[in-house]
Parts: structure tokens; C-alpha cells; sequence
């Protein structure tokens, strides 16, 4: 802690210092009166609304709170960036910023192109609140299509708990779900009051029992590797390992990949996909502008319990 209050003043010095006042809308003055480059404490502090000791005592790197509502008005004091403004709030241990409207558009084009290059392997794209943003044909195929969701319920905790289909198909579906639970809380602890996840909990509890109940005993538990194992209607019993990768250009999106275990399941699944192309009657892969309802984290990853093999949620 102490040495990341440390590296968080000597960010805020170093962007203050670069600021010149006619940056901000302040009269640049006599040079020579400035006996530092960049604005003063007491601008930076005038100009964000908080006490000049306090940005002091920040600035020195003593151990004082900071507010995300205080760290965002000194991100918009110093001018911050984007990236620099998710690095101010890393930080002070919060949260990600939230994207302002209109910029940061989910690159569709690239997240169709990086799921579809997964195939054979089912691929698919979350939000940070689960939300369904590109998947490839295998997944459709072996998993779920989420165009069978209606438009609003794209979502991974929708149709876990809510589609029959998946439910009979997942041949471990309790301890799968009750994993998804634990990521999701996980996910929902790194953005506390945000209404789109608190407007989910109470619609999937509504709908729910199994969630309900389980929601209720808090569970918190982040991923761990783990296998999922369906029984498909055309391939039978299939195995597949889960893996989740994040996008260094997204951080807050997550990139789910089930790979089928062992070469016999690879080729099973290569020729399902060879069949439902010769017949053109595969589902397209996809990817939904900006979420399905609006992240995450997302988690395609769907633990199973076989023989030696634990389910591990989150």
C-alpha cells in the first residue's frame, strides 16, 4: 500500500507538472514567479475542488482515502487521458473508469475476427457483466446460440439459469452454475453499485429459485482451470477445456475458449462443423454492438464435475 500511495503522488506530480496555467484557463502570470515547471498545488487543488493540504498530503503520499468522485475530478484537472485516467484510479484501488458516451466503441470487427479465428474451439466474448458481445460458430453449435436469447437477455447468467435447452445438455449443470454465480459476484465487487448489475440480480432472482437461493449465500470465487462436459445431440459426450483470456486493448472484456479435450473430440467436433457447413446450415458467428443489454467478466467458462475432476467456480 505504502508504495502504491507513493507511486500515486509521483503521478500526480509529474502530470502537474507538465500543465501550463494558460492549459487550464488560468493567466499565465510573470515565469519567473513560478519556481517549479507546471501549475502549483493550490491550482491543481482549486481547479478539482479539494483542500490544498489534503492534495498535499496526496501528492507526499501519506496515507489518506480518496473518493472516486475526487480522484475523477483531479483526472479532469490535470487533463488526463483515458489511459492515464484508469491509471489514476489503479492507483487509489478503484475501479475502472466508466466509458464516457459515444467513445470507446467496442471494436466488432476485431472481436468477430479473433473469435472466429478460434474454431475449431468454441469462442466467446463477455462484458463485464457477462453479457454476450461476439462468439464463433463452434460455440452456437456446441454451446448455446445467444441470437435464441431475446434482445435485452443476452447474457451468460440469463441463460444459465433460464434456458432448459443448456440446462439438459451440461451434463454437471449445478456446479457449473453455482460457478458462474461466484465469478459474477467476483465481477460485481470490482464495481459495487452499479445499477446494471444490481437491475440483473433482482431480474434473475425474480425468475430464478436456483439463483435466488444461491445469490443469497454470497458466494465469491474467481476462475480456476476447469472442465465443462456436455452430451450434444449429434457428437455425444464431449469434454471441454476452459481457458479465459483478457484483451489487452479491453481489459474489462474477457475471452472464453473451450477446447475440446483430446484429439477424438477435436475431430468430432471439426466434423460437426464440416457437416452443418456442407448442409449451409451452421449459425453464423457474431458479435452485438456494445454488449446485448448495455461489460464481462464475464465468464463463458463453465466448470463440470467429472470423475477427478472438481468444479472450480470463478
Amino acid at each position: 500500500m505504502s508504495d502504491r500511495r507513493a507511486e500515486l503522488g509521483a503521478f500526480l506530480r509529474a502530470r502537474r507538472a507538465r500543465l501550463r496555467p494558460a492549459d487550464v484557463g488560468l493567466p499565465e502570470g510573470e515565469p519567473a514567479l513560478r519556481r517549479t515547471p507546471g501549475l502549483r498545488r493550490e491550482e491543481i487543488a482549486e481547479l478539482s475542488g479539494v483542500g490544498v493540504t489534503w492534495y498535499t498530503y496526496l501528492e507526499q503520499g501519506r496515507d489518506i482515502s480518496a473518493s472516486a468522485q475526487v480522484i475523477d475530478a483531479l483526472a479532469r484537472a490535470l487533463l488526463l487521458d483515458p489511459d492515464e485516467h484508469r491509471h489514476l484510479r489503479d492507483l487509489a484501488g478503484l475501479a475502472p473508469p466508466d466509458t464516457p458516451s459515444g467513445e470507446g466503441e467496442r471494436p466488432r470487427d476485431r472481436l468477430r475476427l479473433l473469435v472466429d479465428s478460434a474454431a475449431p474451439n468454441a469462442a466467446s466474448v463477455y462484458d463485464a457483466r457477462f453479457d454476450y458481445l461476439a462468439w464463433n460458430t463452434p460455440y452456437a453449435l456446441l454451446r448455446h446460440d445467444p441470437l435464441t436469447l431475446p434482445p435485452g437477455r443476452r447474457n451468460l447468467l440469463w441463460m444459465m439459469f433460464t434456458d432448459a435447452g443448456n440446462r439438459a445438455r451440461m451434463v454437471h449443470w449445478e456446479p457449473a452454475a453455482r460457478a458462474v454465480i461466484s465469478q459474477f459476484r467476483a465481477a460485481m465487487g470490482r464495481r459495487p453499485g452499479d445499477p446494471a448489475f444490481t437491475a440483473l440480480v433482482a431480474e434473475l432472482s425474480e425468475v430464478s429459485p436456483e439463483f435466488r437461493e444461491w445469490w443469497a449465500d454470497y458466494p465469491v470465487r474467481r476462475f480456476r482451470p476447469a472442465t465443462v462436459a456436455i452430451d450434444h445431440p449429434e457428437i455425444g459426450r464431449l469434454d471441454l477445456e476452459v481457458f479465459q483470456l483478457r484483451p489487452a486493448e479491453h481489459p474489462d472484456l474477457l475471452l472464453v475458449l473451450q477446447v475440446p479435450a483430446g484429439e477424438d473430440g477435436r475431430r468430432r467436433v471439426t466434423s460437426l462443423l464440416d457437416g452443418r457447413r456442407d448442409s449451409g446450415g451452421a449459425p453464423k458467428s457474431s458479435a452485438l454492438e456494445g454488449g446485448a443489454s448495455e461489460g464481462g467478466a464475464p465468464k463463458g467458462g463453465l466448470p463440470a464435475r467429472r470423475p477427478g475432476n472438481r468444479p472450480h467456480p470463478g
